[in-house]
């Protein structure tokens, strides 16, 4: 077989599923990204670039989606070179976010595409207006609905799709969910496990282990989108409360979602308003992989927060280690956790009820041993590469037959109620203002 992965940031969600086709020698296996990622065993790289930025003068709920046209036309040239050279896949497997998948079925009419759809972007009832502080304006509204016309174009050219939760396939249009698998991309348990030894050395010479007062917060960058102002007020309280414990802060200082800030980054601007034991906080960055591993350990308290928006693959890994999460209460995580039985659920918006909820984790240790085996019984169950990856390969294999698969995983089928915004009456102000004229 004959497989076509798309995806900007190789390998992104296709880590494990190109892994494995690729480990099959009758498979021929091509990835088209762009430039400086990571060559895969038993993959051919095809690099691209769009030809130029979106124009300056645009109009600016139309800058996406003229983005997503130049990446599309980007992908679209990579893609007729293949096909003169005689490369015809079975099986097109895409992320569509970027629009680099727009055009692909005009160049191979014939062969299915699966695309991966990850979020459709609202104005009431996820992440946009979740925040009562916040203010948003009609123009606001407006660009956030433009913002979907990609989405859409990718909707209709598809021939079938998978989302990675039912939260998210829930945020897809109803006409197209029947056009959707929910099935997630998959924990590698086997490498992630429980380990009741694990030491952690720091660079200041500091060594933590499992058992220790250590408590975790991990995101790609530090950011209001995954509750970091919370966390750090969080983090104040729980410094001045317990003199034992160390807080370890995985993250960057870019932004991966929502706003920039005009000057600085959020972790500068949030350590100017609370007062914080530096000697037992310890900001580390972005880590390699298994130090990720170890450094989720020797957690005894993991904190994840994040708005109504796409869930981190970092909490399914810290449940597959064993973490007793403080997650917030919103859907993407009510989805996963049950508060008390594999996790602990708090309010995003409640530095006290996280510090809460700290001291009684670390007050208790032995009474949360349940919860944790719990967490990563959740994991083993529901999200584990050997429960994900046969539902993905068969979703491809029944899609290169020309046959129409079900709609597997979805809320609807499972029987289970469909999750809805646990905090309905928190609508920021929506302020007039005129609409963009370009």
């Amino acid at each position: 077989m004959k497989i076509l992965f798309i995806h900007q940031n190789c390998p992104g969600q296709y880590k494990h599923l190109a892994r494995v086709l690729a480990g099959n020698l009758n498979n021929q296996v091509v990835f088209i990204t762009k430039p400086n990622k990571p060559q895969l065993p038993g993959v051919r790289k095809v690099e691209y670039l769009p030809k130029r930025e979106p124009s300056p003068n645009i109009h600016p709920y139309v800058v996406r989606l003229e983005d997503g046209v130049l990446h599309g036309q980007g992908v679209a040239r990579i893609a007729i070179e293949l096909k003169s050279e005689g490369f015809t896949p079975d099986i097109i497997c895409a992320h569509v976010g970027w629009g680099e998948a727009l055009y692909v079925k005009d160049i191979w009419p014939k062969t299915p595409l699966l695309g991966y759809f990850e979020y459709y972007y609202h104005a009431f009832g996820a992440d946009v207006h979740f925040d009562p502080q916040e203010s948003h304006s009609i123009d606001t509204i407006c660009r956030i609905r433009t913002k979907n016309a990609l989405q859409l174009l990718n909707l209709e050219a598809t021939d079938w799709g998978i989302s990675p939760t039912r939260w998210q396939w829930q945020q897809f249009p109803e006409p197209f969910r029947n056009k959707i698998s929910v099935i997630h991309d998959g924990i590698d348990t086997t490498t992630i496990v429980p380990n009741p030894t694990a030491t952690l050395s720091l660079s200041d010479g500091l060594t933590l282990k499992a058992g220790d007062e250590v408590v975790t917060y991990v995101a790609r960058n530090l950011e209001p989108y995954r509750g970091f102002p919370s966390f750090m007020r969080a983090a104040e309280l729980i410094l001045q409360r317990r003199p034992q414990c160390h807080i370890l802060v995985i993250g960057g200082d870019d932004v991966s979602y929502g706003a920039h800030l005009k000057d600085g980054t959020y972790r500068e601007q949030i350590l100017q308003e609370v007062n914080l034991d530096q000697s037992r906080i310890h900001f580390l960055g972005r880590v390699p992989y298994n130090r990720l591993l170890q450094i989720l350990q020797v957690s005894a308290a993991h904190i994840y927060l994040t708005v109504p928006f796409v869930l981190s693959w970092s909490m399914l890994e810290a449940m597959a280690a064993e973490c007793l999460i403080i997650g917030s209460d919103t859907p993407p995580v009510a989805e996963v956790i049950k508060d008390r039985q594999n996790g602990l659920l708090v309010d995003f918006f409640s530095p006290q009820l996280i510090a809460d909820r700290v001291d009684e984790v670390l007050d208790h240790p032995d009474r949360m041993h349940q919860i944790r085996q719990q967490a990563r019984h959740t994991i083993l169950e529901r999200y584990a590469l050997d429960i994900c990856l046969p539902k993905h390969l068969q979703l491809i294999t029944t899609l290169v037959k020309g046959q129409k698969p079900n709609p597997i995983g979805t809320a609807r089928q499972q029987g289970q109620q469909v999750l809805t915004l646990r905090h309905p009456n928190r609508h920021s102000r929506v302020i007039p203002a005129k609409l963009k004229r370009r």
